[in-house]
């Protein structure tokens, strides 16, 4: 349970600028926020935030002392409640819920009597490790690490500094680089489906994943390493829940994907990607950087940079678009 605690202006403001995020308000330094809540919920001790034009009447109705908004609504404001003016109200929002719900899995450093660890295993400093979990052959394990219950590391498997590995899950044959962390349940490592067609002969697989700095893998997802060289998952991405990475997938950085997405085998992903639930993409297929692709789209050819596709086919969703229009006016 997240315990209230009292913010004031000051700490907001030193916060966010080790962000480099610039605001501007006629806030005295010493007022403080009790929570951030949403329009529909902020009390007159809260802080609130505004940052899409659907939620217009909503702002103009709300109670908090204080709105996180784009000067360009400032009006719509009720005259009680002061705006912290920034460029990016969502990107703000993210940044202080660092600051006011700071619940971040640290490590205590203990190691519980109840783990199984390989006798060729090394482990840095301020590791914990909890009950039941096995640190197999070949693994090494940095700085800070925390490592929940029942978990399956190794072998051949590095964690990096600050990363946090939730209970239940399996890792091996990979690299975790610093500050990730993997939700409970996800498997990585694992072998791919990978096999000859007509004789239905298994293909060995040799090589590893990669999951690069900053990056998030949500609950209940599986990453499989590659039959040759490496899977390969991008810094700051974000995978939500029950996601399928197969092998020799690269993802590029800042990927955005949701729940129940499935990707084949060597496709290549851009930077900043976003893909909706539900969403599958053929492999060996290369998929532009700043591409959008919506939920439930069948991505079965190449996209190029910066578009939005929709569908099955996926298509360019102006496109998709019309034909939805069309068929409903068949019917």
């Amino acid at each position: 349970m997240n315990t209230l605690k009292k913010i004031n202006f000051a700490e907001i403001k030193k916060f966010l600028k080790k962000y480099s995020i610039d605001v501007s308000s006629n806030l005295n330094d010493n007022d403080t926020f009790l929570n951030i809540k949403t329009l529909f919920h902020a009390n007159e001790d809260d802080l609130s935030f505004f940052s899409n034009i659907k939620y217009l009447g909503a702002l103009k109705l709300m109670n908090a002392k204080a709105c996180i908004i784009e000067k360009k609504y400032i009006n719509y404001l009720p005259k009680y409640c002061e705006p912290i003016i920034v460029n990016d109200p969502y990107l703000t929002l993210a940044i202080l819920t660092r600051l006011f719900y700071n619940e971040t899995l640290k490590s205590n450093g203990k190691i519980s009597e109840h783990c199984i660890i390989s006798k060729n295993v090394k482990i840095h400093s301020n590791v914990q490790i909890e009950p039941f979990s096995i640190i197999s052959n070949n693994s090494i394990i940095h700085d800070n690490v925390y490592i929940g219950s029942n978990s399956f590391i190794g072998p051949n498997v590095e964690i990096h500094k600050e990363t946090k590995i939730h209970d239940n899950v399996t890792i091996t044959n990979s690299i975790i680089m610093d500050n990730c962390e993997i939700q409970s349940g996800a498997r990585i490592g694992g072998d791919g489906f990978g096999f000859e067609e007509k004789s239905k002969q298994k293909i060995f697989h040799s090589g590893n994943v990669i999951i690069k700095n900053n990056t998030l893998i949500g609950s209940n997802t599986t990453i499989d390493r590659a039959a040759f060289d490496s899977t390969i998952i991008g810094q700051f991405s974000n995978l939500d829940n029950l996601v399928q990475i197969a092998h020799n997938v690269v993802v590029g950085d800042y990927a955005i994907i949701a729940a129940q997405v499935g990707i084949a085998g060597s496709t290549t992903i851009g930077k900043s990607v976003k893909i909706g639930g539900q969403a599958g993409i053929s492999g060996h297929l290369t998929i532009g950087d700043n591409v959008t692709i919506a939920a439930k789209s069948g991505v079965t050819k190449n996209i190029i940079n910066n578009k939005i596709v929709a569908g099955f086919p996926a298509k360019d969703i102006k496109l998709w678009k019309k034909e939805i229009i069309r068929n409903n006016l068949k019917k």
